[in-house]
């Protein structure tokens, strides 16, 4: 069974191809190596034993993905990360995110749409509830107006997905809103890339830990939260791929139950960004330099998922803990600055 990566050398797409060639599917990536590095695929092959198929390609030229799909006529299945993520850059360039986001999304389901069945998970965001009314946040919650062009693009593909299948009975879709992806694969073998300045926090507390950052701004302490600052629901990025395949073999097996479905995840569990920062310094036996700021525009006080729906309808459930997933991301910023 052949599977469509895009964005597949990124930092979900590269643990995602990881699952997926562990159960042996055979996958083959899109990546336009604007955010991510072709050395990737030397950690995948590590930890595999196989490299995947790999094709240097812009999802946003509409010819190349035409082509594409005429010479790979057996892909039928589509997970797509591939996508502008930061969103203080979406505010100062919405352009960019609308054609990045929505419009690759739409060529690819365009040529999805010509098979006679055809399968598509897409990386949605919990970004698209904003502020939600009540924890933890179910798939019922409203979808707010959004924060960001980013979380828009993500409130737009969930739509142009819905309208897409309700259209076309041959495509089933799901949509994976997830809270916040973290650490690095156990092998030490892929993690987080981030280029430039990390729009994470994990990242910034691991650069700050290394040296490479001099310290960590925490944007408020005067949040209505126990310590004050921002809480958010932190995903071991191994928990996150394997939900990707279980997604994935979900429509295979062709067990959903429309043709499009939303899910969740994350590990119902709220974390403040001092308690990422404690448990950092747990891990690490290090003290983190970092001091009190102002809070940034757009920042959300609380966020975690519910995630009942996940666990009973998909069968997936998170397994790793946060402090867990913090040491794996620690062991992977050492070993990338040896």
């Amino acid at each position: 069974m052949k599977v469509l990566v895009t964005g597949g050398l990124g930092f979900i797409g590269s643990h995602t191809v990881v699952e997926l060639q562990n159960k042996g599917f055979e996958v083959i990536i899109i990546d336009d190596c604007s955010n991510s590095d072709e050395k990737v695929l030397i950690g995948i092959e590590a930890i595999t034993g196989k490299k995947p198929f790999f094709e240097k390609l812009d999802l946003k030229e509409k010819q190349s993905v035409e082509d594409f799909f005429q010479r790979h006529q057996d892909v039928t299945g589509v997970i797509h990360f591939a996508a502008s993520k930061a969103v203080g850059e979406s505010v100062e360039k919405p352009l960019l995110y609308y054609e990045n986001n929505i419009g690759t999304l739409v060529y690819i389901l365009k040529e999805l749409c010509k098979k006679n069945k055809a399968s598509f998970i897409f990386s949605s965001s919990c970004t698209v509830y904003g502020q939600a009314d009540k924890m933890p946040i179910t798939e019922d919650a409203p979808v707010k107006v959004a924060e960001s062009p980013y979380g828009n693009t993500k409130q737009m593909g969930e739509e142009i997905i819905a309208d897409t299948c309700k259209v076309t009975p041959g495509l089933n879709a799901i949509a994976l809103r997830y809270f916040n992806p973290m650490g690095a694969h156990p092998s030490g073998k892929i993690g987080e890339l981030p280029k430039g300045v990390p729009q994470n926090l994990i990242p910034f507390i691991t650069q700050t830990g290394i040296g490479i950052r001099k310290e960590l701004s925490v944007f408020g302490d005067d949040y209505p939260t126990p310590d004050g600052t921002c809480i958010r629901d932190y995903i071991y990025v191994v928990d996150l791929a394997k939900a990707h395949v279980i997604a994935l073999e979900r429509l295979l097996k062709g067990i959903n139950e429309s043709n499009y479905e939303v899910f969740n995840v994350g590990t119902g569990t709220g974390s403040s960004v001092l308690e990422a920062i404690k448990s950092f310094e747990k891990v690490s036996g290090r003290k983190l330099n970092y001091k009190i700021v102002d809070r940034r525009p757009g920042d959300i006080t609380t966020a975690y998922a519910d995630t009942t729906k996940a666990n009973k309808v998909l069968g997936w459930k998170a397994e790793y803990t946060l402090e867990e997933a913090m040491n794996y991301a620690w062991i992977w910023e050492q070993k990338i600055r040896d």
